[in-house]
């Protein structure tokens, strides 16, 4: 199977995208701490001629000592990667489901023994901003350095608005549909997303997964099971769905919450919904094709996670759903888009894949390049990472790849405030 390699450098986007990426530049590593030149000593004259001159430093003119390198400082990620247990560090691949809007004792244990490291909120609550801070405060409470060698969570929550709201009641504003923001001005939905973003923060979420960069071609609404008949797109035409992807990550970020662009490569031209429909598929969409011009500008936007969808495209790879192929992950999103964050997976719960055996399901997303497992499910995400620990304990390839998708998942959270590193 082929195995994932992060890009080195930003890379040439596709040629329709090529001017949303323009901005993409490496950074240069600064000149190391070395002379540029040898030092010269003071020449001191002999009282009788000999036959050389001897340079010896004297009290007033003392000779330059040669300058060494200072040892590189270990940055905080890789100072917590190299803190972690194998053990830990494939817990932090995953994201799991808090059942019914709690915090039971399968989720606990999932964190004690499988040191599992992210969570989401799956259901619909009304409870309103302090019963979900309560929750969020007992799920932070379990980073322990035992269980996650101390680094804290991201708890997510679906909260697009509309039909898909995940959280609601006292506290929280009634979001309009992703279509109806898409009739904003940009403008007004950045306001907006950063209120809805502050909101989350007070319940303790800091990960929406959101914004749904899918683009449904117009008069085909009702024909699109997961996005056009519940209202999540923000419009018909690429150009839309991208000013207004990237306002609503603009909101959130400025709020302090992170987002997840959404369903790589997009889920606006199939008919059935992955969650509940096997063998989706997509006919049409290419490589470097105009209805990704979301995502790149997602990308383009610093957008810190792309979650990846269960559909299959034909005219991409047609063997493998998106969320298994090397090719939509490692090849267009991290190779054309230059994207380096976190990729998530749509759930892998799902009906799209449940007739994959579940490990298979975790090893086949993390060798096509994913990094961040969603199992709403705990049972099927302990079967997932007992799985990844086998796999990665007689296979150093695989295990180099746990280690990046770590890095990766690290990174974000540093972002984010999740690690505690000593000054």
């Amino acid at each position: 199977m082929t195995r994932h390699h992060r890009p080195t450098a930003c890379r040439v986007a596709a040629a329709s995208l090529v001017l949303l990426l323009a901005g993409c530049s490496s950074t240069t590593t600064p000149p190391s701490n070395s002379p540029s030149s040898s030092p010269s000593a003071a020449a001191v004259v002999p009282s009788a001629p000999t036959p050389t001159a001897t340079s010896t430093p004297t009290a007033t003119s003392p000779a330059t000592p040669i300058a060494t390198a200072a040892p590189p400082q270990e940055s905080c990620v890789d100072g917590t990667l190299a803190s972690m247990s194998e053990a830990q560090r494939i817990g932090q691949l995953f994201m799991i489901g808090l059942v019914k809007d709690r915090l039971d004792a399968p989720e606990r244990s999932a964190v004690a023994d499988f040191h599992v490291g992210s969570f989401a909120f799956t259901t619909q609550s009304r409870a309103g901003v302090t019963a979900i801070r309560a929750i969020t405060d007992a799920v932070q409470d379990l980073a322990t350095t035992k269980a996650t060698a101390g680094v804290r969570f991201f708890v997510a929550a679906n909260q697009e608005g509309g039909l898909i709201q995940g959280l609601a009641g006292p506290g929280f504003d009634v979001i309009p549909s992703a279509l109806k923001q898409g009739a904003m001005s940009a403008a007004t939905l950045k306001k907006d997303a950063a209120r809805w973003g502050r909101q989350l923060g007070h319940a303790g979420v800091n990960l929406d997964l959101a914004p749904v960069a899918d683009v449904v071609p117009p008069g085909t609404d009702q024909s699109n099971a997961p996005i056009g008949q519940l209202q999540r797109e923000y419009g018909h035409e690429p150009s839309t769905a991208a000013s207004h992807v990237t306002a609503f990550i603009a909101g959130m970020t400025q709020a302090g919450i992170g987002t997840s662009a959404k369903h790589f490569p997009g889920l606006g031209r199939v008919e059935g919904n992955t969650d509940f429909t096997g063998d989706v598929v997509d006919s049409v969409t290419i490589r470097g094709d105009p209805y990704l011009e979301p995502f790149a500008a997602a990308v383009g936007a610093g957008v810190p996670f792309v979650m990846v969808s269960l559909a299959t495209y034909t005219k991409i790879d047609p063997d493998r759903v998106a969320a298994f192929s090397p090719t939509v992950i490692d090849g267009m999103l991290r190779g054309d888009l230059g994207f380096d964050g976190v990729v998530i997976s749509d759930a892998l719960g799902a009906t799209a894949v449940q007739s994959i055996p579940p490990g298979t399901r975790a090893i086949d997303f993390l060798d096509a390049g994913g990094d961040m497992i969603i199992s709403n499910q705990t049972a099927p995400a302990i079967e997932m990472i007992k799985a990844v620990a086998s796999q990665a304990a007689t296979d150093d390839a695989f295990r180099e790849r746990v280690n990046d998708a770590a890095t990766h998942i690290l990174r974000a959270k540093e972002a984010a405030g999740l690690l505690s590193c000593g000054g």
